[in-house]
């Protein structure tokens, strides 16, 4: 009888244990989320990431909660989020700057883009487009470049996150000219300061600016992806704007701490890729300027690694030196 009696509990420890996983991602979340923002109130991630955290409270049955933490190139959020418990409930919406940019802008970062995070989905892309103040006398890409060779090192540019600050490295790089980069912690403080005029241009998110130039308060002259936008495509593109192999796009991922559960990736990811099909969130987006993806967990790691090579080029090839 004691032997049946062992046996008995043996068995249903075995159970339990099989069943560990599943449970514990049929109670995943079983309180409110945060979902880090790497970015002041107002930037494009930040916006974005706001719609996010609505829908997925709405399918997981928990208040998703948007706690920014700007500053230092992402890294402060990307630390935060890197050293938090990998239970589910510290997640992490952030862009190329904290994984692919920040590695090689700077000489030391707190944390392993690779290693000390759980990558979950790819959001998507926010492309940029070049924004210069109306009162400036340049009206194109051409008439910009002209004016800077005309004025070494007086054209200054302002840059909100690391896809500002290569853009326009880029930018002085390709056309030969001496133009001055005046860095800011956020773009919504970059854009204000084009807008005042106290800085001459700038490369922004769309979902950031396109309310400056549908006020007239700002004047886009190009986006600086390859390819023309579909939400703006009267734009020309950087090359057709005359800068060769110019194209320079941010993306917009998911990610939590190292060591999360499978169970709770792959419901967390499903509920991500479910808010990315709804055509109302999707034309949400896009009026954001905002290109939504969706995908597997294993395919957005393989992004994130290609990504974090190719943003390397990008900085060398701008001639930046790490700070």
């Amino acid at each position: 009888m004691h032997l049946r009696t062992l046996l008995g509990a043996a068995a249903l420890a075995a159970a339990a244990l099989c069943a560990g996983p599943a449970a514990a991602a049929d109670a995943y979340p079983s309180r409110p989320i945060t979902l880090v923002v790497p970015f002041p109130a107002g930037a494009g991630t930040d916006a974005v990431g706001r719609i996010f955290a609505g829908e997925l409270g709405a399918i997981l049955g928990q208040q998703v909660v948007v706690e920014n933490r700007p500053g230092a190139n992402s890294t402060i959020a990307g630390n935060f989020v890197a050293r938090a418990k990998p239970d589910g409930y510290t997640l992490f919406v952030t862009t190329n700057t904290s994984h692919s940019a920040a590695p090689w802008l700077m000489k030391s970062i707190p944390y392993d883009p690779v290693k000390d995070f759980t990558p979950i989905a790819r959001g998507g892309n926010l492309p940029f487009m070049l924004v210069v103040n109306p009162k400036r006398p340049y009206k194109s890409v051409a008439e910009l470049v002209e004016y800077a060779r005309k004025n070494p090192g007086k054209v200054t540019y302002a840059s909100g996150n690391s896809t500002g600050i290569v853009a326009g490295a880029t930018l002085a790089r390709r056309t030969n000219t001496q133009m001055l980069h005046i860095p800011y912690k956020g773009t919504p403080q970059a854009l204000t300061d084009v807008v005042g005029g106290q800085v001459d241009f700038m490369f922004t998110d769309l979902t950031s600016g396109m309310p400056f130039v549908q006020s007239g308060q700002l004047r886009a002259l190009a986006v600086s992806t390859a390819q023309r936008s579909t939400i703006v495509p009267d734009l020309p593109s950087m090359r057709e704007a005359g800068v060769a192999d110019f194209d320079l796009n941010s993306w917009n991922g998911y990610f939590g701490p190292a060591g999360m559960p499978p169970e709770v990736v792959a419901k967390l990811n499903q509920a991500i890729n479910q808010v990315v099909a709804k055509p109302e969130v999707r034309q949400r987006l896009a009026s954001l300027g905002f290109d939504a993806f969706s995908g597997t967990p294993q395919e957005f790691a393989a992004f994130v690694g290609q990504q974090l090579e190719l943003w390397g080029k990008l900085i060398r090839d701008a001639g930046i030196q790490p700070e």
